[in-house]
């Protein structure tokens, strides 16, 4: 287990410890991930093209001989949560991390499966609101862990699917497949193109030479406040409007022979030429061409900034700056879903400190700090530990 693992590892045991007075059963890690390339596609049947990533959220957990679920959260001061498994499970209203625990077991149970009570302790080193998918990872952690009590494997890509059931029908958040799939079904030194409507997964290796840097912009971002479900609304209607099931069957000439007012035209716009520029990213990325890649993450953001509407100008700013500092050689664009986060960038190996010396110097939150930078490979997926 590498260093940052363990001390994960060793928090998550410990509060479990703490709290319950014993040894957990088991742990499970499942990891965060960023998305190279492919917004709100995930959606509308489209492409993406994300990897996992090292930070993680680690779940230890041990089998109750009832019904009762306990469960305490290091990461929002030992807060805790306890409820029966006795179906319909209800929301916690005055507690939101809960709801991603008690709709993960509400989803197995809907979908077949006898759970047993259990004490669940969670942690993790996932940046809180940097759109690196720390509720993914926390709902295929706890997915994995209680299916394990009781002896049962399921393929990860159900896993994936419960999961994502779960965010959509009891948190509240319409989200596509990609977070808790690539969380489930990371692949080490890879990024997947991930096919969302029929969850073909392809290897997208990132060499040795090539460096994933991450940065969060210190806008933290929320999703469930309107604005990513009224944009997953627009885009259904654009769909229906061209009469295709998804935007991913539609394509720019169907679009200007519609009659959609200009913001639905806008949206529609984004997702159908993000779905090509995916493509042709996976494409770049198999033949080592960073500058083509550049090129594709530099109009990304742009259709993001101003088709889409979900950039705020602190990362425009951001992006700018690590656009700068990598030139031709590489290129970056916000990740996640918006309105704050991360900005993902990709560069040779050997620009790292000179690009990190950039941002350091042209960049501070909109508290004035210096921006929380990390520099991954591409990590696997969720494991029993």
């Amino acid at each position: 287990m590498n260093p940052f693992d363990q001390a994960l590892y060793d928090r998550v045991t410990a509060t479990f410890a703490a709290q319950f007075g014993y040894s957990p059963d088991l742990v499970v890690r499942a990891p965060g991930r960023v998305n190279l390339i492919g917004e709100h596609t995930d959606y509308n049947d489209g492409f993406v093209l994300p990897c996992a990533i090292g930070p993680s959220t680690m779940v230890a957990v041990s089998k109750r001989d009832d019904d009762r679920v306990e469960v305490i959260a290091a990461d929002f001061g030992d807060a805790k949560d306890h409820f029966n498994l006795q179906p319909p499970l209800e929301r916690n209203i005055e507690q939101p991390w809960a709801d991603y625990v008690r709709g993960v077991i509400s989803a197995l149970q809907n979908e077949g499966h006898a759970l047993s009570g259990a004490q669940i302790a969670i942690a993790g080193n996932l940046p809180k609101g940097a759109g690196l998918s720390s509720s993914a990872s926390l709902e295929v952690a706890v997915g994995k862990a209680m299916l394990a009590l009781t002896g049962t494997d399921i393929d990860n890509t159900r896993l994936a699917q419960i999961a994502q059931i779960a965010e959509c029908d009891f948190v509240g958040t319409k989200c596509g497949i990609m977070d808790q799939l690539i969380s489930a079904q990371g692949k080490a030194g890879h990024a997947l193109l991930i096919d969302c409507r029929s969850l073909e997964l392809i290897d997208a290796p990132i060499p040795d030479d090539v460096a994933i840097m991450i940065v969060h912009s210190g806008v933290t971002r929320g999703l469930v406040d309107g604005h990513y479900n009224e944009r997953r609304r627009q885009c259904e209607a654009a769909a229906a409007a061209m009469g295709v099931p998804a935007l991913r069957d539609a394509n720019l000439d169907m679009l200007a022979a519609a009659s959609l007012d200009a913001v639905t035209t806008a949206r529609a716009r984004h997702v159908i030429t993000e779905n090509q520029r995916t493509l042709n990213a996976a494409d770049a990325l198999g033949k080592s061409d960073l500058a083509a890649l550049g090129v594709l993450m530099a109009q990304s953001h742009a259709s993001m900034r101003d088709d889409f509407e979900i950039t705020v100008p602190a990362i425009d700013d951001l992006v700018a700056h690590l656009q700068n500092a990598i030139g031709h050689q590489g290129g970056a664009r916000m990740t996640g879903g918006g309105f704050g986060g991360a900005c993902v960038a990709i560069m040779p190996l050997a620009m790292v400190a000179e690009v990190q010396t950039a941002i350091q110097k042209h960049y501070k939150t909109p508290n004035g700090d210096a921006p929380l930078i990390m520099v991954e490979r591409p990590g696997p997926g969720v494991a029993i530990l």
